[in-house]
């Protein structure tokens, strides 16, 4: 080759190069921020199953981010109950329910008596399609996210959105100021959001629900990925302990969605396919919106909701559960890549983490000999009621049962003449005789409870007067709420409360942590490392080892 040449071409790559360097960082004031941050929630993701299906992951997904990223070992979650809507909402607010007014997915406002639903807005519209499922909005939750301050903290130049089969994953991680937020319809197979938003969708979001991705999931059904015999890491399939879904008389491979030649879209949802029609359309809001490119810190916030369904139908022990996250793996090794090539290798970062985890199936550990079994709650209520409409003479004093907290309906109480107090500590005595009741409580005589300081802070921590249920109880450890098959959370247990916490990219070193972390700490980090206000209701502390 020309001498002249050579040096011609060694010349551009270094002026490439460096041009790369100084531009891999948003600089502002002398701060250095990167260009995206990203946030993966897997939903319902047990902290094992990093480590459970590792030699199956390839080495660009989940490998890529704990050999090249910063793993936290001991990161749990510090109230209860760890239920979906919670976990999303501390994750992205560093809050607590609290003082962020998630309580749950659903409860019950103690002022009127009705139920409620976490994102639950019925003064807004659905935009994208005619069902009701995009009357949905953050406004009752009461604090800022971590999304919300970086706009504040950029006079709203940067760009926040929110993405996840579920509206809750979408709409409480992308906060009250976000550019958008998109969730799945279930009646169309394509995504919405609401008037909260926008009045109508972008041309992009149009075009990319006109794709034929979810017709094609719903037709062609659910295999393995791999041969069946080498998911050694789960039982066999068709177990007993697993849950038939989507209108099949087993739970068996192969699944299918679609019934008497109509298109089941509800039925992606519990498939891994669910997944990665997510992250499909974040790589077309990725590229259509320009995330990264503004000169602004921008944030995207996915969620991953598929294997929560899938998880709670089928059991963590089970041959589904090991292929969704197989093909998840693959899944985020494409989005990585999609960020290597929008982005740039150094010039984003990415947190991994769960809003719960999940116990094993109690049918499951009773059969190896392991203690597990069920509160039935909804049985409870009504064995409650009968005994204290004979004790008061009063009928249907519980009015709810939700989420193991039991709720006194007021007018009823306040009919009667009768005190809040003693009609919960009447049924607390009635519960603390229940075998697989390992305590009972009442707010409302909270400071008496002989409970230790660990699971006594955790449930006021979860509790929020105006919306929290009067009556509190306690399974014994592996019992699920009503039955004894696939599986379920909300407990504070370790199985519930214990998720995987991973960090990678721009500035985040490489290592190992198993000192105590919480939930509550991503969004402070996040804060920090971006020299922005944390949350306004965030109770976490940053993680100084990827600050460093």
């Amino acid at each position: 080759m020309n001498c002249k040449l050579l040096f011609a071409l060694v010349f551009i790559t270094l002026f490439q190069t460096q041009c790369i360097a100084q531009n891999n960082i948003n600089t502002n004031n002398g701060i250095k921020r990167p260009k995206l941050i990203v946030g993966l929630v897997v939903d319902q993701m047990r902290w094992d199953y990093l480590y459970r299906y590792q030699s199956r992951y390839g080495k660009a997904g989940f490998n890529r981010l704990l050999n090249k990223g910063y793993a936290y070992q001991n990161t749990m979650i510090p109230y209860t109950p760890t239920v979906t809507a919670a976990g999303h909402a501390c994750i992205y607010s560093g809050s607590i329910p609290a003082i962020n007014g998630i309580v749950g997915n659903d409860w019950i406002e103690q002022s009127t008596g009705s139920y409620m639903y976490c994102t639950q807005d019925k003064t807004v519209q659905t935009v994208g399609s005619k069902s009701p499922q995009g009357q949905m909005s953050p406004r009752n939750m009461f604090t800022t996210t971590i999304g919300d301050e970086l706009r504040l903290a950029t006079n709203f130049k940067s760009r926040v959105f929110g993405v996840a089969l579920k509206d809750r994953g979408a709409i409480l991680p992308a906060g009250h100021s976000a550019n958008a937020a998109y969730w799945y319809d279930d009646s169309t197979g394509n995504f919405i959001t609401s008037t909260y938003y926008m009045p109508s969708l972008p041309a992009w979001v149009n075009n990319f629900n006109a794709l034929p991705l979810a017709d094609e999931y719903v037709k062609n059904g659910w295999t393995t990925l791999y041969n069946q015999q080498t998911y050694t890491e789960s039982v066999i399939n068709n177990a007993p302990y697993a849950r038939a879904g989507n209108k099949e008389n087993n739970a068996v491979f192969p699944h299918g969605f679609s019934t008497n030649n109509k298109k089941n879209y509800i039925g992606l949802r519990t498939s891994p396919f669910g997944n990665t029609i997510t992250f499909a359309f974040a790589n077309a809001l990725l590229v259509n919106e320009r995330l990264g490119k503004s000169g602004q810190t921008d944030m995207l916030c996915i969620s991953l909701s598929s294997t929560d369904y899938i998880g709670h139908r089928y059991g963590p022990q089970s041959p589904e559960v090991e292929d969704t996250y197989l093909r998840l793996d693959k899944d985020i090794e494409d989005f990585l890549q999609k960020l290597d090539t929008e982005i740039g290798v150094n010039n984003y970062v990415v947190f991994l983490s769960a809003d719960h985890g999940a116990p094993q199936s109690p049918d499951f550990m009773n059969q190896q000999h392991l203690p597990g079994g069920s509160v039935q709650g909804q049985k409870l209520k009504a064995e409650l009621n009968t005994a204290m409409q004979q004790k008061f003479g009063v009928k249907n004093l519980i009015k709810a049962y939700v989420e193991y907290q039991f709720y006194i309906d007021k007018k009823v109480l306040d009919s009667a003449k009768l005190t809040l107090q003693i009609v919960t500590d009447y049924a607390v005595q009635i519960l603390l005789t229940k075998p697989d009741i390992v305590t009972a409580c009442s707010y409302s005589n909270f400071s008496n409870l002989l409970l230790n300081d660990f699971q006594k802070q955790k449930l006021l921590n979860g509790y929020f007067f105006k919306r929290s249920g009067d009556i509190q109880i306690i399974g014994k450890a592996q019992y699920l709420d009503g039955f004894t098959n696939g599986t379920d959370h909300g407990v504070g247990y370790a199985y519930d409360a214990h998720i995987p916490l991973l960090w990678y990219g721009a500035g985040i070193p490489h290592g190992v942590n198993y000192t105590a972390t919480y939930m509550t700490d991503i969004a402070p980090t996040i804060a920090a490392m971006l020299h922005i206000q944390m949350p306004n209701g965030t109770v976490g502390k940053p993680l100084v080892e990827v600050l460093r």
